[in-house]
């Protein structure tokens, strides 16, 4: 994952709630998927694309974001980021530096605008 620089400890100043995407398949064969809450981060969140999307019949905004946080092994594609309200769906993730210091996530919301 290019683009990331290896933060200080001090620019790690959002408050993110993790998440972990649960999936269960009921009776009729259908699925619900639910967020178990994982807990709090402290975490360093960059806007990094928005734009317009065709959704169905409607129109969508898309909007990407990278977050980095103390390393974790809880979390991983699938699971939710939850920034100032706006819910983050974790697209991937990566050690930032190799060292399991940083997990570096990139992370998608998309909202339903008409």
């Amino acid at each position: 994952m290019s683009g990331h620089g290896t933060p200080s400890l001090g620019a790690l100043r959002e408050r993110v709630d993790v998440a972990s995407r649960l999936t269960t398949i009921g009776a009729g064969g259908g699925q619900t998927v639910t967020h178990t809450p994982r807990g709090k981060a402290w975490a360093r969140v960059t806007t990094r694309s928005a734009g317009r999307i065709e959704a169905g019949d409607g129109v969508a905004t898309r909007v990407t974001h990278s977050v980095v946080m103390r390393f974790r092994t809880d979390i991983g594609a699938g699971d939710r980021i939850t920034y100032r309200g706006l819910n983050l769906e974790i697209i991937d993730t990566a050690d930032l530096n190799g060292r399991r210091a940083y997990l570096a996530c990139q992370c998608r919301a998309i909202k339903v605008t008409g």
